[in-house]
C-alpha cells in the first residue's frame, strides 16, 4: 500500500476545491477535487489529484477531463502523466508545487502542452490562483 500524500498536500487541495468550484461551475463546467482514473482500464491508467469535468463524473474509467489538476508531492510522478493526458486529450493541466509555491497551467495544443497565462476554460490564469492560495510554510 502507498501511503497518502503529505499534510501540505491535503492543505493545498482543500483551497483549490473552494477557489476553483464557483468560476468554473458558472461556465457550465463540473469541478471535483478528488482523485479518479484517466484511462480505459486497470491496465493502463492515471490518478490526478483533481479534475474539472464537463458532466458530473460517473463510474470508475475517464478517458478525459476538460481539466487535471496534480498537487506536486516528493517523488511524485505529476511532470511525467503530460503525455499520457496528451494522448487522452485532456484540455488543460494545472500543476500546483507547495513547496515552490508555484501553479503551472497547461493548455493541449498540437498534441503537447504549452504554458498558458489564462485558462482557455474560465478566465483565471496561474498568478491569479497562486495569489489565492495560502501556501504551507516551514513555520506553519
Amino acid at each position: 500500500m502507498v501511503p497518502a500524500p503529505p499534510g501540505e498536500h491535503a492543505y493545498v487541495a482543500q483551497q483549490l476545491a473552494v477557489i476553483l468550484d464557483r468560476p468554473f461551475r458558472d461556465a457550465g463546467l463540473v469541478p471535483a477535487m478528488g482523485e479518479f482514473n484517466i484511462g480505459e482500464s486497470e491496465h493502463d491508467y492515471r490518478v490526478p489529484d483533481g479534475g474539472v469535468h464537463s458532466a458530473i463524473p460517473r463510474g470508475i474509467w475517464f478517458a478525459t477531463a476538460m481539466i487535471v489538476v496534480e498537487i506536486v508531492s516528493p517523488g511524485d510522478e505529476s511532470w511525467e502523466k503530460l503525455p499520457f493526458y496528451a494522448r487522452h486529450r485532456v484540455n488543460e493541466v494545472l500543476i500546483l508545487d507547495p513547496r515552490e509555491h508555484t501553479v503551472h497551467w497547461f493548455a493541449l495544443g498540437a498534441g503537447e502542452y504549452r504554458p498558458i497565462d489564462r485558462s482557455e476554460l474560465v478566465d483565471l490564469g496561474p498568478a491569479d490562483l497562486a495569489e489565492q492560495i495560502d501556501w504551507p510554510t516551514a513555520e506553519s
